[in-house]
This record gives structure tokens, C-alpha cells and sequence, in this order.
């Protein structure tokens, strides 16, 4: 039997179910495999939330469903556009709760639109807590069923393709959340986003990021699942991410050096890691130093990050100087690096800066 997201009238909510589950909840109704295809169409290629409006499906159906099962659809509330045109998205959920996510276009010397990146959210708030980061101030309040997190990226989508004339080119999970944590959904939603349902997107453009849930990376993995790998590293001793990471207490340096060999080995695909720059804190020679060993575990390129400060957080962003030198030591021990520059830090769009400010309630923690 299905297990999905009910509502308060027991309906089923279409959009928590995965493609795997609307298949098999479609078998359990006794119809054929072709109807779960064109229910995910109407959909997340339609939008339409309204049986009503499918009418390739018969009345009979279209009544079944409507008795049983609801399309549960996000809600544009409020968007703030940044001097550098990064655009920040702020959802509301069907229970009231709400995520942000953001479009960075990039431009090329003409001023015409070349990458087009969605960092959107997989949970509302989040648990662990790092010190840097706002959405971890926030708390955990729950997961976002996989149509919640496809809907963010198909919305912005149809907006920049008004905007700009084009769809967005990569996707990041990146937002509010950890998206490991909502291991199921997560991926639920990156093949409904890559399937020709969702934006027909090639796999290995949708990059889904971590701060070290080693269990979790060994089962990516075993199921060999074709989207990218970002891990958020952040301090390259474990003296050093425990400051920072609650995380690393529990699923240490160690941990994440066999997950992501096991990993590797797996899939035969490299991983990216994250570090964002700290002034005076993670910056200096024996950082990388050590960041230079842990590139070297398995095919990687080190991915540095531009930190936006964030109200409260003693850490700063690193100066352009020490930025300069750091890479450069990273470059001279053969590490394959780039640098992620800040952008919408001046609407809080920035990595690290999204949370929802005007509510005081706070959620579960492991700070």
C-alpha cells in the first residue's frame, strides 16, 4: 500500500508522491501505467491543480481522484530583485509555512543571459544548526513533499523564460534545508525536474549538496542516482568543523572520506567541495594544506565561496588579499579550485543569508 502525505480529510496529496509512488498508486487504483504520465503532466508541465482541467482523464476518474486525493501547489508571496539581478522567490506552503529560493543569472559582456542557476530549498528550516548559516538559526519545522521542492524550480523557470527568454540552465539544492536529510523527496523531485514532465533537463545539471550525512551519501551512491554531488565542507580538521558544524561530532572527517570513496567507487563520478572562506579562521596555509589532502580522495574540484555575512554570526568573510593567497597555495598543490562570488547579499539571497526573519517561533536544533 502507498504510504504518502494525507491531508486533514485523508486525501492524497498528488504531488508527495515520487514517480515511483504515483506509478504504483495508479496500479493500486487499477489503471494503467500511462495514467501516472499524464497525471504528472497536468501537473508540473500544466500547473493545473484542478481535476476538472484533465481531460484526457474520463469523468469517472476525474471523480475518484477529486473524492480521494488533492494537487497541493506552492504560492508566490513576495519577490526582491538584487542590484546584480539576482532574484529572491518567497513561497508559501498549503499549512502556512514558507521557503525562499532564488534565480542568479549570469551574463555575458553583451548583457545577454549565458547560465541561468535555481538554488532552491528541500526543508523548511533546518536542523543542523551550523553556526554560520541563518536558515540553521531558524530550527527544523518539516520536509517538503518532492512536488514542493520541483515546484520551486518549474516556477522560476516559467519566470525567466518571460524575463529573459530562456529556461534556467542548472539547479542547486542549496537553499533552506538539508537536502540529504529528506533523502526520498530530494530525489523524487530531481527526476520529476529531469523527467519530460518536469524541465527535460539533463541529470547531471541539478547538483544536490551536503554537509556530510555519510549513511545517506553511501546510499546516493548504491542507487547510483545520476545527479551531481556538492559537499559542504566548510574546515578541513575536524578540530575546526566542529566549531562550525554540530554535524561533525557524530559523522566526522573520517566518515565522509569512506562515504565518499564508497561513493565513488559506486558511481565512477567525482564530488565538488564547498568551502566557504572565513577571515583569519579557515584560511591560512595548514588549511590548505589539509583542504588539498581531502581534494585528493576522490576526483574533485574545491569550490570556494564567497561568505555573506549573516546578522548575529561572529565569522566574516575572508579579504580579497588572504582569498588571493589561499587560492593560490591551493593551485600550486595541483587542487582544481573556483571561486563563487557573492551575489544578492543586498536582499539576503546570498549563500548561508535565506531564512524567513519575521518568525520568531524556533524549531528543533541539534546547536
Amino acid at each position: 500500500m502507498i504510504t504518502a502525505n494525507y491531508t486533514e480529510d485523508r486525501k492524497i496529496d498528488l504531488k508527495s508522491l515520487t514517480p515511483s509512488q504515483l506509478q504504483q498508486y495508479c496500479h493500486e487504483l487499477g489503471l494503467q501505467r500511462f495514467r501516472a504520465d499524464q497525471l504528472a503532466q497536468w501537473m508540473y508541465q500544466k500547473r493545473t491543480n484542478d481535476f476538472g482541467e484533465m481531460t484526457n482523464l474520463s469523468k469517472e476518474l476525474r471523480e475518484r481522484l477529486e473524492q480521494n486525493t488533492c494537487i497541493h501547489t506552492i504560492e508566490q508571496v513576495f519577490r526582491a530583485e538584487s542590484r546584480d539581478g539576482t532574484i529572491k522567490y518567497l513561497y508559501k506552503l498549503h499549512d502556512g509555512h514558507r521557503v525562499e529560493a532564488v534565480l542568479i543569472p549570469d551574463f555575458d559582456e553583451v548583457g545577454n543571459p549565458k547560465r541561468m542557476t535555481v538554488c532552491i530549498s528541500s526543508q523548511v528550516g533546518c536542523v543542523f544548526g551550523c553556526s554560520f548559516c541563518a536558515t540553521g538559526k531558524m530550527g527544523f519545522f518539516r520536509n517538503l513533499t518532492c512536488g514542493e521542492i520541483a515546484d520551486q524550480a518549474i516556477h522560476i523557470n516559467h519566470e525567466a523564460e518571460e524575463a529573459y527568454g530562456r529556461g534556467i540552465t542548472n539547479i542547486v539544492y542549496m537553499g533552506m534545508g538539508e537536502p540529504l536529510h529528506n533523502y526520498q523527496a530530494v530525489v523524487g523531485a530531481g527526476h520529476i525536474i529531469t523527467s519530460k514532465f518536469g524541465l527535460g533537463m539533463s541529470p547531471r545539471r541539478l547538483t544536490i549538496s551536503t554537509v556530510g550525512l555519510a549513511k545517506q551519501i553511501r546510499q546516493y551512491g548504491d542507487e547510483q542516482q545520476p545527479f551531481s554531488l556538492a559537499l559542504s565542507l566548510h574546515a578541513a580538521t575536524d578540530e575546526k568543523r566542529d566549531q562550525i558544524m554540530p554535524i561533525n561530532s557524530s559523522m566526522n572527517l573520517e566518515d565522509l572520506r569512506e562515504a565518499l570513496q564508497h561513493y565513488h567507487e559506486q558511481t565512477g563520478n567525482g564530488v565538488t567541495f564547498e568551502y566557504l572562506l572565513f577571515d583569519h579562521f579557515n584560511d591560512n596555509e595548514d588549511d590548505a594544506r589539509e583542504l588539498a589532502k581531502i581534494s585528493r580522495w576522490l576526483p574533485s574540484k574545491v569550490n570556494i565561496i564567497m561568505y555573506n555575512d549573516v546578522e548575529g554570526v561572529e565569522l566574516q568573510r575572508a579579504k580579497e588579499d588572504r582569498l588571493n593567497k589561499f587560492m593560490k597555495m591551493l593551485t600550486d598543490q595541483g587542487v582544481l579550485v573556483t571561486v563563487r562570488r557573492s551575489r544578492g547579499d543586498d536582499i539576503d539571497a546570498g549563500c548561508g543569508q535565506l531564512a524567513i526573519r519575521d518568525n520568531e517561533e524556533k524549531g528543533k536544533s541539534l546547536a
